[in-house]
């Protein structure tokens, strides 16, 4: 049987991102999401639904997610589903709850505050690549990096 999980979403935070680890050290963001949709009637009447999302955020970019997002930024998750069962300690019944777990996030817009023009980040640093090995020259040996003037842009 195919099965296919993906959730694309596009909203503004509704409260500060809430950062913790596990036990092992592992980073967990829990975001509020707020998800719009407006359309008119066949009257003409506008109107506006709102759809709120529970979003769990893993790693480093938990921790970039705490660090730069407020309540009220956009931002752009890409994930998966997740259903989450328990049963209630109070009243015994059993209970569940749909939420994401986010795979990608990038953030939109501008961090409030921040001038036009700013050097504010638009989405999470990324780890640098590494390191890669100079080229070889054609007689063996290791080729010279080019000179800052050598750069064809």
């Amino acid at each position: 049987m195919a099965s296919f999980n993906k959730v694309i979403l596009v909203g503004n935070l509704t409260r500060d991102p809430e950062l913790r680890y596990t036990a092992k050290g592992m980073a967990i963001a829990k975001i509020g999401l707020a998800v719009n949709r407006n359309w008119t009637t066949e009257a003409g009447e506008k109107k506006e639904e709102v759809t709120f999302v529970d979003v769990d955020v893993f790693g480093r970019t938990a921790e970039n997610v705490a660090q730069y997002m407020r309540k009220g930024r956009s931002i752009l998750i890409d994930g998966r589903l997740r259903l989450d069962q328990w049963d209630d300690k109070q009243t015994g019944q059993k209970r569940s709850r749909l939420g994401v777990v986010a795979d990608t996030v990038q953030f939109l817009g501008s961090p409030q505050g921040a001038t036009e023009g700013g050097s504010a980040p638009t989405e999470a640093p990324r780890r640098p690549a590494p390191a890669a090995k100079p080229p070889e020259s054609p007689e063996g040996g290791e080729a010279s990096a080019p000179e800052e003037d050598d750069v064809p842009f």
